[in-house]
């Protein structure tokens, strides 16, 4: 099992203390998972992205896109065939999937589309107006003294 110390991370900062085990979380994922569906994660422009999954064989109504607490999950599940074909070689997997992206803060979907056996997610970081840089203006006046009351001399 792949450890990784972030105790020199945790020296410097403050609140990334989920970090650890969302690293833990996606080796984990990357084992069980075993490369199925395959996929790719593509950045278009800044703060615009797309996730594409190979979904050969499966039909929209066969596919669920869902985004619960930052996690977006995507699933397939295969429809049962009646007619039980027999194969001589079967290299087109037609197994159900269910695979999970962590989303960072701000990232929303913004559509998905399928196409020639490839499912397309739009995602946008979208960061908040309050959150953005801004300049302060520095003032060539000199600073204003802040009158202070002391309560013990009132007394």
């Amino acid at each position: 099992m792949n450890r990784i110390d972030l105790t020199p991370l945790y020296r410097s900062s403050v609140g990334f203390d989920r970090f650890g085990s969302l690293l833990d979380a996606a080796f984990q994922t990357e084992k069980s998972s075993a490369g199925y569906p395959p996929y790719n994660i593509e950045v278009i422009e800044e703060n615009n992205y797309a996730i594409t999954i190979a979904v050969a064989g499966f039909k929209q109504d066969e596919l669920d896109i869902q985004v619960e607490n930052g996690v977006l999950t995507v699933r397939g599940k295969k429809e049962a065939e009646e007619n039980k074909t027999t194969f001589l070689h079967q290299g087109i997997a037609s197994r159900s999937f269910e695979r999970k992206f962590n989303l960072a803060d701000h990232v929303e979907v913004v559509d998905a589309g399928l196409a020639d056996g490839l499912l397309r997610v739009h995602l946008v970081k979208e960061i908040p107006e309050a959150m953005k840089p801004k300049s302060i203006a520095i003032n060539s006046a000199a600073p204003r003294a802040i009158e202070h009351e002391n309560k013990d001399k009132a007394a």
